[in-house]
């Protein structure tokens, strides 16, 4: 059969090499993206290799991306803004419902200064995992941690993402079965639609949502697969935010609404308690340093800059999402705010279009939590999997493993969602535990102790990331002993 192609000759040979210094992986089951294919003639066919455009005199260096016939077409990953709704919708989950209920227990004022200390403190957090990140040539949060703390912290600090991942993910269908099947106290959607039925057993219909919707989504390989769906689902949570907003507007310019209390009440024992339990619910909120480093991977002509820029302007859009909930939910229902705000919304709001208003809230923020999913999923699969099959071939390449472990996760969460009460109480405890470890205490740790190599930090970063790792101890302490205290008084 005759061919367009020739053999290259036996003398010739073909090398791979790197061609970005920022960023590699010491781990055989990550292949980087920007690799370049060099043709080193030695004595070859001069005419053969002319007639692939190659100079016979010099190396020549060929982009990968423009050779589609040789490897399948261009892989380009996501732009800036694919990456910013991918963030975004690492960190904008079902955490944006608890915020009017911490804002009940905080007060206005600290709970608005709370909320972007929070964030500011996540965001240079994140930056600095991203340096050391391109610094130490990790594909994953583990392999950093490794590189600056020793195997045994890379393994727990797995757990930590596995634990606050799952955690969050049972908080997600907790959410959403209360919303529509309705909890002890309050009506679901499928109720006042249609009544009682079938679908007032809050597990079947979690379940018909996990089958249908979540695990199609889950299914996916690439979290750049998913930067439509968190476009749609951060558009869906600024509705709620909007609406939740122009009600509370409403309301006060009507009058209607209780002044609400500006400072934290210390009058009694039990105030305390709860505010000593809430803080760790505010650090929970900016913690997505678990999909930094794959969304960073996918990240188009990837670098340390363009990622800082993708945090910066997830972290402002983040901080305004959640100054705004946690001010108009608190406005809304003051001293009655539920641990749930969403469960607030199932009664008449002493507005026009009451229902119509509830019905958007609510229904809108299960969509928005049902495009959520799958990216919190994704990093939580990645994670069991490299500390489950250490050594195996990268998942995205093994579509048996990735759907048998994507079905046994689902199957779990959905368990534990059928035996966890409220979402209240999954916060409390992966917030002063999980989350405060992933997005500051490791963090921290990463930075002071590569920090000793490479570029270094300079003397303010140094002191940032001392009283990041102080105050994320004391938060963690101070939140676990009044979990554990609180968990004593109830139970007497």
């Amino acid at each position: 059969m005759e061919s367009n192609y020739s053999a290259l000759p036996k003398n010739s040979f073909v090398e791979l090499q790197l061609q970005d210094d920022n960023f590699g992986s010491r781990n055989p089951r990550s292949s980087p993206k920007d690799a370049s294919l060099k043709l080193l003639p030695l004595h070859g066919d001069q005419n053969h290799l002319k007639q692939h455009n190659v100079d016979p005199e010099m190396d020549e260096d060929i982009d990968f991306d423009n050779l589609p016939l040789i490897f399948g077409g261009s892989n380009t990953g996501s732009g800036i803004y694919g990456a910013v709704f991918n963030l975004t919708t690492s960190i904008i989950g079902a955490g944006i419902m608890a915020l009017p209920a911490t804002m009940k227990v905080l007060g206005l004022v600290l709970g608005v200064v709370l909320i972007f200390l929070m964030g500011i403190l996540s965001e240079f957090s994140v930056e600095l995992l991203v340096r050391f990140t391109a610094q130490c040539k990790a594909a994953s949060y583990g392999e950093v941690v490794q590189a600056a703390c020793g195997r045994p912290a890379r393994i727990l600090s797995e757990i930590c993402i596995i634990v606050n991942n799952a955690g969050v993910l049972v908080v997600y269908l907790i959410i959403i079965g209360d919303v529509m099947s309705g909890s002890l106290h309050h009506v679901g959607v499928f109720d006042q639609w249609l009544g009682n039925g079938v679908w007032d057993h809050r597990k079947l219909v979690i379940l018909v949502v996990l089958v249908i919707f979540l695990a199609p989504l889950c299914a996916l390989d690439k979290i750049d697969s998913l930067s439509l769906t968190s476009a749609a689902s951060v558009a869906l949570a600024v509705v709620f935010v909007l609406v939740a907003f122009l009600i509370a507007i409403i309301k006060l310019v009507e009058g209607t609404i209780e002044a609400p209390r500006m400072t934290p009440d210390f009058g009694s024992k039990q105030a305390i308690l709860d505010l000593l339990v809430v803080i760790p619910i505010m650090s929970n909120a900016y913690v997505c340093h678990f999909n930094v480093q794959p969304i960073y991977n996918e990240l188009e002509g990837r670098s340390i800059q363009k990622m800082n820029q993708v945090g910066r302007i997830t972290t402002v859009l983040c901080v305004v999402i959640y100054a705004s909930t946690a001010i108009s939910g608190y406005l809304l229902f003051g001293k009655n705010t539920e641990a749930d705000v969403l469960t607030n919304f199932d009664k008449d709001l002493g507005i026009r279009f009451s229902t119509a208003l509830n019905y958007i809230v609510r229904i809108g923020y299960v969509f928005h939590l049902v495009l959520v999913f799958p990216v919190i999923h994704f990093s939580l699969r990645q994670t069991v999997d490299a500390l489950v099959f250490e050594g195996s071939a990268p998942l995205s390449e093994s579509r048996k493993r990735s759907l048998g472990l994507t079905a046994v996760l689902l199957l779990l969460i959905y368990l534990g969602s059928t035996v966890i009460p409220n979402i209240w109480t999954a916060f409390k405890f992966t917030g002063a535990t999980t989350a405060v470890s992933l997005g500051f205490i490791f963090p921290s740790l990463i930075a002071l102790r590569l920090g000793k190599q490479g570029h270094g930090l300079t003397h303010i970063e140094k002191l940032l990331s001392w009283f990041m790792l102080v105050l994320a101890m004391i938060v963690s302490i101070v939140g676990v002993v009044g979990n554990i205290y609180s968990l004593k008084s109830k139970s007497k």
